[in-house]
């Protein structure tokens, strides 16, 4: 049996290791392959890994062999869910590995928007505390969380989580959620979606992308909301229309934004949020703690080994 794993650079880039899934049958791994190079590097596997290399309908088409897909990753929009059903290939996914670390970086963008880490830690570097004349000193506002409004866009379990911590720092927790108010935490309110982006004073999107949540993040929401807002996004980048958000960051529609995620990635280097001002954004790393890389390598497993069993588990495409 052969097994190919397409990109497996970015979930193990050497700190882990594939020797249990070696142990399963002839294995290649690659770091990364290019479009042109999918179909000469799968030609005659059982079993593909892949994170974020798209297979399409023609391609799997082009697999004769093919009788099990595993996404790295939690979303599979990369992978033409229909024609692998109509083939009655399994397509599994990686669910909720990475749960507490996305919600870890939530905080970690707010915490540093709020608290203004990187620019006086940056302040400090060139000198400026030590030349000051007290033994303190601030030039941007320092927001206490207590007491502040959350609202919440989804409330998964990472939704879920991200109002968890929030409650333990004291803030009031809104959440745009199809679940019912009797569902939800006490702690927890439920609101439309316009209520919660005109009222609260940080937003946090955790929605997956649909048709409807495509772009729900517009000048027209935006301006919905306060002037000293912050708007986070730890879930995909086309939620939000990159130039409007671009917009209201620069003219102070709303005061920042917190982003791990783009539309395209790695982003083009015209994109409009580079420059933003009170733009901070991390290159899609929230899942990427060691801790969370460990799970998705072990469920990973985990998937092959009832795949192979027989009994598959995780399977998208039902």
């Amino acid at each position: 049996m052969k097994i190919v794993a397409l990109d497996g650079y970015a979930a193990n880039p050497g700190d882990l290791s594939w020797d249990e899934l070696k142990a399963l049958g002839e294995c290649a791994i690659y770091e990364r392959t290019a479009p042109s190079e999918v179909l000469e590097r799968a030609a005659g596997a059982e079993i593909l890994l892949t994170n974020k290399v798209v297979l399409n309908a023609e391609t799997i088409a082009a697999l004769p062999e093919l009788k099990y897909i595993g996404v790295l990753a939690t979303g599979y929009n990369i992978i033409d869910v229909a024609a692998a059903k109509e083939r009655g290939i399994i397509v599994t996914n990686i669910p909720a590995y990475s749960i507490a670390s996305v919600a870890q970086m939530v905080f970690a963008h707010i915490l540093n928007i709020t608290q203004q880490v990187q620019h006086y830690t940056n302040e400090v570097r060139r000198g400026r505390w030590s030349s000051n004349p007290d033994f303190c000193f601030w030039d941007r506002p320092l927001i206490e969380l207590r007491g502040k409004k959350i609202g919440i866009v989804g409330l998964g379990q990472t939704g879920y989580t991200t109002a968890r911590i929030a409650i333990g720092f004291g803030m009031e927790v809104c959440a745009h959620t199809s679940k019912s108010p009797f569902q939800l935490a006490p702690e927890i309110k439920k609101l439309e979606l316009d209520e919660l982006f005109a009222t609260c004073d940080i937003v946090s999107l955790h929605c997956p992308l649909t048709d409807f949540t495509r772009e729900l993040v517009n000048a027209a929401r935006l301006k919905l909301m306060k002037p000293t807002a912050i708007l986070i996004n730890t879930g995909r980048g086309p939620l939000i229309n990159e130039q409007d958000l671009a917009d209201a960051l620069n003219n102070g529609t709303i005061l920042a934004a917190g982003l791990d995620v783009l539309s395209q990635e790695p982003p083009r280097a015209d994109n409009p949020l580079l420059a933003a001002k009170n733009c901070y954004i991390t290159p899609h790393i929230a899942w990427a703690t060691a801790a969370a890389r460990e799970r998705l390598m072990q469920i990973m497993l985990e998937n092959v080994k009832a795949y192979l069993g027989g009994k598959p588990i995780n399977n998208v495409a039902k």
